[in-house]
């Protein structure tokens, strides 16, 4: 702010800071206001001095955090002086008091746009920062196209073209449509050829932003980009002004690195090896010194760099190079650095193959563990990823411990944490504890170790325990019979100790009174005993506890093999002394529990052991992922699923049966589970979930397929068939023969992008069935917007679950939809699938593979019921249907056999007296089943054609269940015939047995 000349200026800012307290400055700038505007009113106007100099103090008085309502009509004026000293006040005042929806602006668009558009360089660089700073629609709109040709001018000076390229960044932020792809493509290859490094440095931080919305149409960047690298790390004509502590200008190398990472995997091998090249070059000069502003400078490439040959999934030994650089950062003294070097070993957990390499850094990672300095703040340039702050060493090297862990490694992993976990800050234990649990269930070697480590995590944490943790070892315990009494045993031990917690004192209730009877004949363990170790607790719990501890009362007293009649008038006197007890739930149980032991062991069954739970998804993963407070965009909890190898799955929650339109909708995200679940299955067994049943693949390497309506995968799309045993299969042919397989098998891939792969397994009895949908995601980054609906037809009824609104990275969602059967059709529901993959929209159909043979079963039928049946059937009124189609494949008898086979249909051989007929019968299950009699005859000189025949009690069974089998049968759908074929042979007269029977009735 210039202020030579202006005394008045230079007063009124001496007096604000001589004001003794906040009500003389107001009073001070009151006035001035005052004065100002009674400046502003004056009819004879004001010189431009005098204008300039009060439009200053109204910026000064706003910048002091004051409201300046008026006055933005003199400054905006200001924009349109012809001296340099007038315009520029107008521009860096309009620049500050009005935003971009003000009304005011337009007044001024013409006046911006002549200055730009002006041969003043200076009036250029003025309208450019005020456009840069402001921006706006209408500023896009209007000014985008001039601002353009500004950047792409060779005559500008670079001065002006780097500010061109800025406003351009902000002016596309506001409104992507002002930067055309088709156009800007060529043109920002052109532009990096720019040997000004200032220049270059703003082409890219506008390259970032379109690369980051559509990498497809920049791929001719690629080869440009990689050459910016290798001219900088050779320092091969870079200024000395843009070298930073010998670093030639580390911001444009970091902005580079950044571009890079928006492509998919580079293929081409040279422009591949000269990269590989430069990030060598970056890894081999980089270490630490003293001077922590260069360090600022190397580290900032550094782990872009380590970002980048994580993305482009470099080979395995500079992957180890990477891990080995990181191990150097993170022994070192300075706390800065070694969080950063761990951190980044964090990031490094979702590159496949480098697990074993951090691992050996183990003991140096749980050394960070227990670093003294819990709290520090971290200055790092503005250019790098983000600025992390008040950050703890402690905690990432929480969550680069979580992250490694494996099967190998797990047991003493775990054992840390629960060694620690007595001396760790308060701020980290309740992460520190659910860590913890979540890494003994999922790597337990065998049960009886996570029983332990629950309950020393408990002993030592109880505070920061929450119940889902006892909730999830309640669970596994009661579902596994073996566990049971040393679950038990464990729980007596620790209730035992002086000191308990009162988590410690419901999950040992718990236990003790589900299976204190399995201990009976050890020592210390009589139901006397137990019920005294756990009645000693009673009067110090909460009132949640002692309505658990009832629970466990009641049942140790029932579950005794013989009735100590001590024990019952202990118990009975604990009912009996809180019935009267001032909660409601306490209460109501002791009276309950009172009145059942008074019946004595009768009344055993009713409290019998607690059932075994349904496999269930884990709460824990969630509720890590929900405390996770650090500002690290990739903390371990995230990577762990973008982790190949993971085998979490979503299951997405049950809709009650309300007669609620069927349809999939959204469910809060995130939802995972620790082991493979158990899928129930309409006959009420269970089958294991087949966590693996998808695939899933690496980062795609092109972008979606356009939003169209499909009727299945697609030809242009890479499917692959599974069977029950998830091998693949090629699919070959048509669209519907792959639909056609699909339905045979039950289970298979339904449809897949490189985004997302939908797979499919299903269970049919009767006229129920259940299916499950896997919705895979394939891709690094999560989909959003996810929306499901299934659009039934009208003879089904579709009971569905709730779909995510949000598919984390590399996760898979499973989406159980149950299927009831009402009425005889061919119709097929369709689901309606649409996601956002953070680029386009994508949205397409499908069919499921509800079809009709999936309601058929095959029924056999002894020779004499077959005849008295179809006997039947052709008695009035006639309910035998036939056709003559034409057109058919023509396939061998066998084959044809098979078919009807394929649609469960049981064939039945020697009772049509034609042995080039076939005939079989089937159940089909709906409301009310159906028996359907089926009979083909074929031309053995003419294979194209056939006479099918149906018979059925219901005739709409009749019709659908021939238009069905004519579907398969027919490469080319045809009307009626006529009811004979020309050729077809005649059943002999002479023949006996059920063949002849059969012959004189068809």
């Amino acid at each position: 702010m210039a202020l030579s000349g202006m005394r008045g200026l230079s007063v009124f800012i001496s007096d604000v800071r001589n004001c003794q307290n906040k009500e003389l400055e107001r009073a001070r700038v009151d006035k001035e206001l005052a004065n100002i505007r009674t400046k502003f009113k004056n009819d004879k106007g004001l010189t431009p001095y005098e204008k300039k100099k009060y439009v200053w103090k109204m910026l000064y008085i706003f910048m002091l955090g004051y409201d300046v309502d008026f006055g933005h009509m003199e400054a905006v004026s200001l924009i349109s002086a012809p001296k340099y000293a007038e315009k520029q006040v107008g521009y860096i005042v309009t620049s500050s008091l009005l935003n971009e929806n003000h009304d005011f602006l337009r007044l001024v668009i013409n006046t911006v746009r002549n200055d730009i558009i002006g041969r003043n360089e200076t009036f250029q660089c003025l309208a450019l920062t005020m456009v840069g700073n402001i921006g706006g629609k209408e500023f896009s709109e209007s000014l985008a196209p001039d601002v353009q040709k500004l950047l792409i001018s060779n005559s500008c000076r670079p001065l002006v073209r780097k500010k061109a390229a800025l406003c351009l960044l902000r002016l596309y932020r506001k409104n992507p449509d002002v930067v055309s792809v088709d156009g800007w493509a060529d043109r920002m290859s052109q532009l990096l050829d720019e040997r000004e490094i200032g220049v270059l440095t703003a082409v890219m931080s506008l390259l970032v932003a379109l690369v980051a919305n559509n990498p497809d149409a920049y791929w001719n960047c690629v080869s440009k980009c990689v050459r910016v690298l290798e001219r900088l790390t050779r320092s091969q004509d870079i200024p000395q002004e843009y070298t930073y502590y010998g670093i030639p200008s580390p911001w444009l190398q970091v902005k580079t690195m950044r571009v890079l990472q928006y492509f998919p995997a580079i293929d081409d091998p040279n422009i591949r090896r000269s990269l590989f090249e430069v990030l060598q070059r970056v890894l081999m000069g980089t270490d630490a010194v003293k001077n922590i502003n260069k360090n600022n400078a190397t580290h900032a490439v550094l782990f872009e760099a380590l970002a980048l040959v994580m993305h482009l999934d470099a080979e395995k030994d500079m992957m180890a190079q990477c891990v080995g650089l990181l191990g150097k950062f993170i022994a070192v003294r300075e706390p800065n650095i070694r969080y950063l070097g761990l951190e980044n070993m964090t990031r490094m957990l979702m590159v496949s193959d480098v697990q074993e390499s951090i691992k050996r850094h183990q003991v140096q990672i749980i050394t960070s563990l227990r670093d003294p300095d819990i709290r520090f703040r971290i200055i790092f340039i503005d250019l790098l990823v983000q600025c992390i702050s008040l950050c703890s060493i402690r905690r990432r090297s929480l969550d680069l411990l979580y992250g490694m862990c494996d099967v190998t490694n797990a047991k003493d992993i775990v054992e840390e944490l629960l060694q620690y976990l007595t001396t760790a800050d308060f701020a980290i234990r309740e992460e520190l504890a659910l860590k913890a649990a979540i890494l003994a269930e999922k790597f337990a070697p065998d049960l009886s170790w996570y029983v332990d480590v629950i309950l020393q995590l408990i002993e030592k944490a109880g505070d920061f325990v929450s119940d889902d943790i006892w909730y999830r070892v309640v669970q596994f315990v009661t579902n596994n019979d073996d566990l049971q009494p040393y679950a038990a045993a464990k729980a007596r031990d620790f209730l035992d100790k002086p000191a308990v917690h009162e988590t410690m004192v419901k999950v040992a209730g718990y236990l003790l009174g589900e299976y204190s009877h399995l201990l009976s004949r050890r020592p210390g363990c009589s139901p006397k005993e137990v019920f005294s170790i756990i009645h000693d607790k009673f009067a110090t719990v909460s009132t949640p506890t002692k309505a658990i501890l009832l629970s466990a009362y009641i049942k140790i007293l029932l579950h005794s093999q013989t009735v100590d009649p001590e024990l019952q008038n202990h118990v009975l006197a604990v009912f009996r002394k809180n019935e009267t007890y001032l909660d409601a739930e306490v209460q109501q149980r002791a009276s309950e529990y009172y009145a059942l032991s008074r019946k004595g062991p009768s009344m055993v069954d009713v409290m019998a052991e607690m059932p075994k739970f349904p496999e269930r998804q884990s709460a824990l993963l969630k509720k890590a992922e929900d405390t996770e407070v650090d500002v690290a965009d990739t903390s371990a909890t995230k990577l762990r699923l973008m982790q190949l190898t993971s085998t979490a799955v979503v299951v997405a929650d049950q809709k009650p049966a309300n007669g609620v339109h069927p349809a999939l909708t959204r469910v809060p995200s995130g939802q995972r589970n620790i082991e493979a679940p158990t899928v129930p299955v309409a006959n009420g067994g269970q089958s294991p979930a087949p966590v693996d049943f998808l695939a899933i693949e690496a980062a795609p390497t092109h972008s979606a397929p356009e939003s169209s309506p499909l009727v299945g995968p697609g030809d242009s799309l890479a499917l692959a068939l599974m069977d029950n045993q998830a091998s693949t299969v090629q699919p070959t042919g048509s669209v519907t023969e792959w639909f056609d397989a699909l339905c045979r098998k039950d289970s298979g891939i339904l449809y897949e992008d490189p985004f997302i792969q939908i797979g499919l397994k299903a269970e049919w009895r009767g006229n129920q069935g259940r299916i499950v949908l896997f919705l895979g995601n394939k891709h690094t980054a999560p989909l959003l917007s996810v929306k499901a609906v299934i659009l039934p037809p009208r003879h089904m009824q579709l009971l569905t679950s709730n779909v995510p609104d949000t598919i984390p990275p590399r996760a898979q969602v499973q989406c159980p939809v149950e299927v009831t059967n009402l009425s005889p059709s061919r119709e097929i529901p369709v689901l309606d699938f649409s996601y956002n993959n953070s680029s386009a929209m994508v949205s397409f159909k499908l069919r499921l593979p509800v079809i009709m043979s999936k309601f058929l079963q095959g029924a056999t039928l002894a020779p004499a019921d077959y005849i008295a049946r179809w006997k039947a059937l052709m008695g009035p009124p006639n309910k035998l249907l036939q056709e003559v189609v034409r057109g058919v494949k023509p396939l061998p008898l066998q084959e044809m056999s098979d078919l009807l086979g394929s649609l469960h249909v049981a064939i039945a051989p020697g009772y049509d007296p034609n042995v080039n007929n076939i005939v079989g019968a089937a159940t089909y299950f709906s409301e009310n089943p159906t028996l359907c009699l089926i009979r083909i005859e074929t031309d053995p000189a003419d294979r194209t054609q056939i006479r099918l025949t149906v018979g059925t009690p219901d005739t709409s069974v009749a019709l659908e269940l021939k238009e069905y089998i004519k579907e398969r049968l027919v490469d080319i759908p045809s009307g009626a015939a006529p009811t004979s074929l020309p050729g077809m042979p005649s059943p002999a007269d002479d023949l006996v047995g059920p063949a002849a029977s059969l012959a004189g009735l068809i």
